[in-house]
């Protein structure tokens, strides 16, 4: 058990390393790299990325490299982000940004697998139920990793907030803050108060050596898995070829119920690019300054986790379609409310207001939709979940791509438009669930966050 509880702790810390600079780099994309939209547009370009490399890389490489060096080689994709931000261009950060997306998807893979190997062969020798210790393993797992969005965030704030430049922003340049901002960078001077160099090099250097620490912890203490276990193990990868695993993900479009849910993943897309997109550019580091986009994003991190575990726990008494209900009138609420307010630097609990809340309903969006996929495509797990991939990657993709081409109230229309779908077909999903079984009531069915839960943070 040591040595199993041991590899889940050296993967499990490998992430948390990794992810604390992925996600501080990722919160600071477009206050950071501002000119010319360049942040938001590599973060489109990464998750494009991601679709492609999700469809056909990860069995090839699991069964070539075997998941401890697809682990660590993925982990390099990410430190290149890193290193393509030392001088941010459409040169280095757009080939970049290609590479970590490459990279995200045999990582994600490799690590599941792994803990699922681990799990199943100590459940072998110890006679227990292998689904409870992989549960368990992937419990340890996100409750260490989840972690890395306050810990990154809070290192980019605590070395940004050194900065000497401390500009009193006025009244004028409020004005282009919020839902109707100015769009363009050259009127809001704000845009000038851009940190130092110096500091700049320093954040994403200790990121960077973050990430080499990562690949190293990797390298040295995580067991290779025996070959045999794994062979077994590729074979279930191995099976179906590329193309019959695209295919198997779009055929599964045949489910009409699949179909259903694509506004509702796509949606999850949507209202996380735009926190980390728009809402950390145009509310806060317009009114604040750049040093608050890591408090801010860290009140978000904070309450996601909190409520995943709560809403994992209190799902099986309330049923899924309470809190589904609970997360569309908070978001809702949320949307209005950043259509009307003006940001201003004295009303600074606001500004953490918004995240918090929106920290909830994203919770709800990540454990919920996950736990329903598993729940209604039992037997079709893998296209399933290459769906749910495929479509909130689309949704990033679409939601940064159009970051810089739209004024913030824009898109908040478009949000509260794809929110408002996808509860009209989500409730389609509901309706065709209860009349499929009408003895039982599908809210009564066990939930289950399941090991997939918050797995999206990619």
């Amino acid at each position: 058990m040591e040595r199993n509880l041991k590899n889940v702790l050296v993967i499990s810390f490998g992430f948390l390393l990794l992810f604390t600079a992925y996600g501080g780099l990722q919160s600071l994309q477009s206050s950071l790299n501002s000119e010319e939209g360049l942040g938001v547009a590599s973060l489109s370009v990464l998750y494009a990325a991601l679709i492609l490399s999700s469809m056909f890389l990860p069995p090839i490489l699991i069964k070539k490299l075997g998941c401890k060096w697809t682990i660590a080689i993925s982990m390099c994709c990410y430190i290149a982000f890193s290193l393509g931000n030392f001088y941010a261009s459409w040169y280095t950060l757009i080939p970049t940004s290609v590479i970590l997306g490459l990279g995200g998807a045999p990582l994600w893979s490799a690590k599941c697998t792994y803990l699922t190997i681990a799990g199943t062969s100590y459940a072998e020798k110890a006679g227990k139920n292998a689904k409870d210790i992989i549960n368990q393993y992937f419990g340890v797992f996100f409750l260490v990793f989840q972690s890395s969005g306050i810990w990154g965030n809070l290192i980019s704030s605590l070395i940004l907030s050194q900065s000497s430049t401390k500009v009193n922003i006025s009244e004028e340049d409020l004005q282009c803050c919020g839902a109707y901002n100015c769009l363009t960078d050259t009127t809001n001077t704000t845009g000038s108060t851009k940190p130092s160099n110096s500091l700049i090099y320093t954040l994403l250097g200790v990121y960077t050596a973050s990430g080499v620490l990562a690949v190293l912890l990797v390298i040295i203490f995580l067991d290779q898995i025996k070959s045999d276990q794994a062979e077994t193990e590729k074979e279930k990868l191995e099976a179906p070829s590329f193309w019959s695993t695209f295919l198997a993900t779009f055929r599964h479009l045949k489910d009409k119920r699949q179909c259903l849910l694509i506004p509702l993943t796509m949606y999850s897309g949507f209202e996380q690019g735009f926190l980390s997109g728009d809402y950390t550019k145009v509310y806060v580091t317009c009114a604040l300054g750049i040093q608050y986009v890591g408090y801010v994003m860290i009140c978000f991190a904070a309450v996601n986790s909190l409520c995943s575990l709560l809403f994992g726990k209190i799902s099986q008494f309330t049923g899924r379609k309470f809190l589904f209900a609970l997360a569309t009138v908070t978001n809702t609420a949320c949307i209005i409310a950043l259509l009307f307010w003006k940001p201003h630097p004295k009303q600074l609990a606001v500004f953490f207001v918004f995240p918090a809340l929106w920290g909830l309903s994203d919770a709800v969006w990540q454990t919920q939709t996950n736990g329903l996929y598993g729940i209604l495509f039992e037997k079709h797990k893998e296209a399933a979940f290459a769906n749910y991939r495929l479509w909130e990657s689309l949704g990033f993709v679409i939601a940064f791509g159009y970051s810089t081409k739209l004024q913030a109230y824009i898109k908040l229309y478009i949000l509260l438009s794809v929110l408002v779908l996808s509860m009209v077909t989500y409730g389609a999903v509901e309706y065709l669930e209860a009349r499929s079984s009408p003895g039982t009531p599908t809210a009564a069915k066990k939930e289950n966050g399941g090991p997939h839960s918050q797995e999206t943070h990619m």
